[in-house]
């Protein structure tokens, strides 16, 4: 087995910030769901020579495993697909019709370059609309409904545009990753790079462990953003004694955002704990005890129903798995510039490497 360099982000000599170059990676690769190949490339160039054991399954998840025998048996989960479009019409004079790969909000598409992912490499396009000078004063007050929105490619005829693009390729937004300032990142898929590099990371650090009493398998999981679908085929697999998905919330230290309705999290304030129905109560508080020892701040997150993550197909896999959801906070979700403070996915990381450390044999979150 290959140790691979770490690849946590540094401090230059001009105590600039480095980001990773793993977790730059994987922003940058565009893996819209259910068309995961380039984030799937990054995972296996960081990851397969660090493993144990290394494996693909039929939804495109990436299974890394670390001390095959041990126990328990630690599944982490964090998921590659993102949001996109889906091309679902050409018309006669070449212009491109869409459906959504997972959750959008409309006023966001109009306007914007995209990348078409065709057999033959990505295709440059703009999502068109009507100009604001040609509405009506009720037009723009409106939101535009999706098949008013068109992807432009600058063909002139249908015949042109299906030389170049075919009814269900996937198209995503073409923004890449940027610092804004310090450790503060904007990218166009934090949700949810960010927590398949966390789990991934914390992977590669656990392999430089002389002793691990826990088996720990890391996945990059596939099809969230769709009903978290890839997770649930990989925890019937792997059947865990505890698992715990690292995805996104929602800061909420930003304007117009009501704390007496989405509660208190902070963009810098630490990793964000969740608590309720979908989390095992023990996992829960063995969470919290590692953050203290380890001198990491946290939050904690009320979650009152199955969340909206892997966790919720993890949970009811088989018998059932004791659950846990860390989550890195996040602003302007579902956008092409999301925002994340850097400093907090490495707090995630020595989060869950401690937390896996803290595993002996016999341990079990049966309550």
């Amino acid at each position: 087995m290959t140790i691979p360099p770490s690849t946590n982000g540094a401090t230059n000599e001009t105590n600039a910030f480095t980001p990773p170059p793993f977790l730059v990676e994987l922003l940058d690769a565009k893996s819209p769901t259910g068309h995961e190949f380039a984030a799937q490339r990054v995972v296996d160039k960081y990851v397969r020579d660090a493993a144990h054991s290394y494996a693909k399954d039929a939804l495109g998840n990436r299974i890394a495993t670390l001390n095959p025998q041990g126990s328990p048996t630690i599944m982490f989960a964090g998921h590659i697909d993102e949001i996109a479009l889906i091309v679902s019409y050409i018309d006669d004079k070449g212009f491109l019709y869409f459906e959504f790969l997972g959750g959008h909000d409309l006023v966001i598409p109009s306007g914007r370059r995209v990348r078409i992912l065709t057999k033959n490499g990505p295709v440059l396009a703009i999502t068109g609309k009507r100009a604001v000078h040609l509405m009506s004063p009720e037009d723009r007050r409106k939101v535009p409904e999706r098949h008013d929105i068109w992807l432009d490619i600058g063909a002139s005829s249908r015949h042109e545009a299906e030389k170049i693009v075919r009814i269900g390729d996937p198209a995503v937004y073409d923004e890449s990753f940027e610092l804004l300032r310090d450790t503060i990142g904007a990218a166009r898929a934090f949700d949810d790079k960010a927590g398949c590099y966390i789990v991934m990371e914390t992977l590669l650090r656990l392999a430089r462990e002389s002793t691990l009493d826990a088996r720990v398998i890391s996945v990059a999981t596939t099809q969230e953003e769709i009903g978290t679908r890839g997770a649930q085929v990989a925890a019937q697999g792997i059947s865990p004694d505890v698992s715990i998905t690292v995805d996104v919330t929602h800061a909420t230290d930003h304007p117009d955002a009501d704390n007496r309705k989405f509660g208190r999290v902070s963009l810098s304030g630490g990793p964000v704990i969740a608590r309720g129905p979908n989390i095992n109560p023990l996992v829960f508080e063995r969470l919290v005890s590692v953050a203290q020892e380890m001198e990491i701040p946290v939050q904690i997150e009320a979650a009152p129903r199955p969340t909206g993550t892997d966790a919720r197909a993890i949970q009811m896999a088989n018998a059932g798995v004791a659950c846990g959801l860390l989550s890195l906070p996040l602003r302007y979700m579902h956008t092409p510039s999301e925002i994340v403070d850097i400093a907090v996915v490495e707090q995630c990381v020595q989060l869950l490497t401690g937390f896996t450390k803290s595993l002996k044999k016999g341990d079990s979150f049966a309550w």
